[in-house]
């Protein structure tokens, strides 16, 4: 049985909200970002965070998904997203990836939890929402990281973000069935039909081996970076535009931005 843990209340996104890039009611600027910042990892420089303010305040997404960080980076991301725009506010949340040998939290080079993070742009008069989060049941035994995904529930829309397996393409490919074939539709049947945006490093291709596609639910939309980083949404949510931003050296991946258009839920 899926359980589903309530972290906060949080309010709602404008019904109205526009994005560099798209204009009209319900466009939103999604931007994934795997910042590669443990201090751990080969990938690590110590400064894509900083590189990551400069691509907040170039795009000014609305929604902004993040893998690979430590709890202060979400803080810090907030701010400098608070700063690009004026008007509303902001919203951020953090889960932390399960260390399975010490049964807590996996940690960063820093001691701060690493794990991934939500930000969101929210409309301050509304307050009806939450956020929850979860450890998937599938994981890869040969990795002490515990993969977990986080999902925000805002007044018009669901996000989603996670990191899946990547050292199993099996176990990444039940991840992410686990997360839109289950996680997903409990919430949305708990908190409410809206449409639905999921941004992350699924370490899954298109044309892959496994198939990034063959987790995803008939008539979802999906773009990619060329390689493992996706952003995907239900099929009232139409997706017009995508595009790499480069990280200048500062992680293994660019960044990747999608223009959304939200439509009316079905039936």
């Amino acid at each position: 049985m899926l359980t589903l843990v309530f972290l906060l209340v949080v309010a709602g996104l404008p019904a109205g909200s526009s994005t560099a890039g798209g204009s009209g009611p319900g466009t939103l600027r999604v931007l994934q970002m795997n910042l590669c910042n443990s201090g751990r990892a080969g990938c690590y420089t110590g400064g894509s965070v900083r590189r990551a303010a400069e691509v907040l305040a170039a795009e000014q997404p609305d929604v902004v998904t993040l893998n690979e960080i430590c709890r202060d980076d979400v803080d810090t991301l907030e701010r400098a997203l608070a700063a690009t725009r004026p008007g509303g506010r902001i919203v951020g949340a953090f889960q932390p990836a399960g260390d399975r040998p010490s049964r807590a939290a996996t940690r960063c080079d820093n001691d701060q939890q690493y794990g991934i993070g939500l930000l969101a742009r929210l409309d301050a008069r509304d307050a009806r929402s939450g956020v929850y989060r979860g450890t998937y049941p599938a994981q890869d035994l040969a990795d002490p990281e515990e993969r977990v995904w986080l999902c925000l529930h805002a007044a018009a829309l669901h996000a989603c973000t996670t990191h899946l397996a990547n050292t199993d393409g099996a176990v990444a490919l039940a991840q992410c069935a686990q997360l839109l074939g289950a996680v997903v539709p409990a919430i949305r049947r708990g908190a409410g039909y809206d449409p639905t945006v999921l941004g992350g490093d699924l370490n899954l291709r298109a044309g892959g081996a496994p198939d990034v596609r063959s987790c995803v639910p008939s008539g979802y939309r999906r773009v990619d970076d060329g390689a493992r980083q996706q952003i995907m949404a239900t099929t009232d949510v139409a997706i017009c535009c995508r595009r790499s931003v480069d990280m200048g050296g500062t992680t293994d991946h660019p960044a990747l931005v999608a223009t959304l258009m939200l439509g009316r839920p079905p039936g």
